[in-house]
């Protein structure tokens, strides 16, 4: 079994995710390999929250130009996490 610190890399912090967080709904770049059972039993290992549900998206990395190279940004994964009603909130969102 992997450390869940190796599946949630860092959480997404924009305004859509903040107002999200109003429904209980946290929003993380997770490892491109990880499922939705590894993410959910690492949030919940993590920051000691029962998930209702795990919603992942693999997202494409943009294509950057300076002059005549053309490059590319790296493809990341995202998953927006919903905790049940009864569980706490995670205190890493407190304070922002």
């Amino acid at each position: 079994m992997r450390d869940p610190h190796d599946i949630i890399i860092k959480p997404i912090v924009t305004e859509a995710s903040m107002n999200a967080m109003a429904e209980k709904k946290y929003t993380f770049v997770v490892d491109k390999k990880s499922n939705k059972t590894e993410i959910k039993n690492a949030v919940e290992s993590i920051f000691g929250v029962e998930v209702a549900s795990v919603n992942t998206m693999n997202m494409l990395g943009k294509k950057k130009r300076m002059g005549v190279h053309v490059g590319k940004r790296a493809d990341w994964k995202k998953a927006i996490v919903t905790l049940t009603e009864g569980s706490k909130t995670i205190e890493f969102f407190e304070g922002i």
